[in-house]
């Protein structure tokens, strides 16, 4: 699961860190490739911008989705080709949009984002092919449409379309969706997979446009807690593949893009954090952590919200809350080989970190073998959405360091 040798030494320099493994990341971006031969990835950088990250996935042909100008960037400078980028968020500007036109390709969010593209090409005397972010008229569950911030509503294109034929410098060309993030069960991927297809032939047909491409979204769950079953993805690509198969002649040209979310990285990463003091309180024990919170945030935000929740489990809203038991906690020291928590003695504790802010708790009342102070905690599931959402800049403290255990077994 992670490199225990390797936390340890590194634990001699560092009081907290994040250690990303670029064979889980070669793993799970083999997996994809392998089980969905006709489809080209898309890595979501927002999940994890760390350049080793990110390059070790651009290597293996990923493509990017980039959710703001400054991901486009780091695509580009990483030497992918404007075909290889694309641009989808809301509320992008003027700024944005000039400098992104010609390293990306454009998902415009709204029908006045599309307006403002069209003016600027014009400006420029140039046609930008764009796609468009669709908020169609179902949902991962549903057979009707929900409110978003996210993309035109499917109606808001057919009621528009005069208007959308007749843009003088833009070229609708491809169609994006993305209604979800984190789903396990493959039955509800295949039917989302299905009406997106349908959706895309019928927005082709309505524009008397051929479409270039198709991004499915996301939606790639991982497995968090030890009851959660692993997304079949093998027999979603075989699924992906039949549907390919039966619109090849609707939607002939066109490529079939999914977005990676978590999936490629997730399980690449963990978080270690060294024990700084124990202390008892009215009978509680806790154990002080160097940088939780403002360190790896969702172990915190996890406890915070099943803490005041009436729900038993709490539905997610991702990326900040996945679900409760996401994270596992596991006792690192030189003396003990870490084993289940069932073999060994262990004590009941509240893992807490070490900032001025009562919130600061990343488990509470959890089994861990005797800690020590000097020991490190070591946190799963730290690969994605865990430094590039923690407010590193509360209380001034060092931030954890990004460390990246390349395949050679070396440490950059």
């Amino acid at each position: 699961m992670f490199n225990k040798q390797v936390i340890l030494n590194k634990a001699k320099e560092y009081n907290s860190f994040y250690l990303y493994d670029e064979n889980i990341i070669l793993e799970y971006t083999q997996r994809l490739k392998n089980n969905f031969p006709q489809v080209e990835f898309l890595y979501s950088i927002k999940s994890n911008s760390h350049k080793h990250v990110v390059k070790t996935v651009f290597s293996q042909g990923f493509g990017a989705d980039a959710a703001s100008l400054g991901e486009v960037q780091i695509s580009s400078e990483h030497g992918l080709s404007k075909d290889e980028i694309y641009y989808s968020a809301p509320g992008k500007t003027d700024f944005d949009i000039v400098n992104s036109m010609e390293k990306s390709v454009i998902i415009a969010d709204s029908l006045t984002e599309i307006e403002r593209i069209d003016k600027i090409a014009d400006e420029n005397n140039t046609v930008v092919d764009i796609g468009i972010r669709i908020n169609p008229n179902f949902t991962f569950y549903s057979d009707s449409g929900t409110p978003s911030k996210f993309g035109i509503d499917e109606e808001d294109i057919y009621n528009n379309l005069e208007w959308l034929k007749g843009l003088n410098a833009v070229k609708i060309v491809g169609v994006h969706v993305h209604s979800r993030s984190q789903e396990l069960n493959v039955e509800v991927m295949k039917e989302y997979y299905r009406k997106v297809f349908d959706l895309s032939y019928r927005v082709q047909e309505k524009l008397g446009i051929q479409l270039k491409f198709i991004n499915l979204g996301s939606g790639l769950g991982i497995p968090y807690s030890k009851q959660d079953e692993e997304l079949d993805t093998r027999e979603l690509g075989i699924e992906t593949s039949e549907l390919l198969y039966e619109f090849k002649e609707k939607l002939s040209g066109a490529k079939i893009y999914i977005e990676t979310g978590r999936y490629a990285v997730c399980k690449s990463g963990v978080y270690a954090t060294k024990v700084l003091d124990i202390k008892t309180s009215y009978e509680k024990k806790f154990v002080i952590l160097d940088n939780t919170l403002n360190g790896f945030i969702r172990p915190s935000l996890a406890n915070l919200i099943t803490s005041y929740s009436r729900d038993e489990n709490p539905c997610g809203n991702e990326p900040l809350f996945t679900q409760k038991n996401a994270f596992e906690f596991i006792l690192l020291n030189n003396k003990v080989e870490t084993k289940p928590v069932d073999e060994v003695e262990c004590e009941t504790v509240t893992l807490v970190g070490n900032l001025c802010t009562s919130t600061d708790v990343i488990a509470d009342n959890i089994d861990l073998p005797k800690v020590n102070v000097g020991d490190i905690i070591v946190v799963t599931n730290a690969g994605s959405y865990a430094a590039v959402l923690s407010p590193m800049q509360f209380a001034t403290m060092n931030p954890p360091k990004q460390l990246f255990l390349t395949k050679n077994g070396d440490i950059i």
